[in-house]
């Protein structure tokens, strides 16, 4: 057995996010098991850029509304209680509606060869998430 320190909530950088978004760590992805997992607090308004994760990655809404759009115009609005399946290599975004705040458990495999998993992106434009507001 291994107890695992969580480290503080961080605000994630706004290269890859818009808005307040912040992240707490809970599993690592160290051992023989690559299982990352996160609780990420997003404000009102505040979500991703678009990205995709090498090995999938999958989310699970704690509180509010999520919401979770695909290149192909899809966009998802999960509430508490819900969970998304985002693909291997799939781009996407997520986050809050502009009226409320939401946060999420983010769940990804950390890579075998300790890379990133995730490949960040361009911004999601005013206009998509405006759309996806309505």
């Amino acid at each position: 057995m291994e107890l695992q320190h969580v480290n503080a909530t961080v605000k994630t950088p706004a290269t890859a996010f818009t808005g307040d978004v912040y992240m707490t760590p809970i599993v690592s992805g160290t051992g023989p098991s690559r299982m990352t997992v996160a609780l990420v607090r997003f404000t009102p308004g505040a979500h991703t850029n678009w990205h995709a994760h090498a090995v999938g990655q999958t989310l699970h809404v704690a509180e509010g509304v999520a919401l979770v759009g695909t290149r192909d115009g899809q966009v998802v609005r999960a509430r508490a209680g819900d969970t998304v399946i985002c693909p291997p290599g799939e781009e996407h975004w997520h986050g809050a509606p502009e009226d409320t705040f939401m946060s999420h458990l983010a769940m990804l495999e950390a890579m075998p060869d300790g890379g990133d998993p995730t490949t960040w992106l361009e911004p999601v434009s005013d206009e998509l998430y405006q759309a996806a507001n309505s």
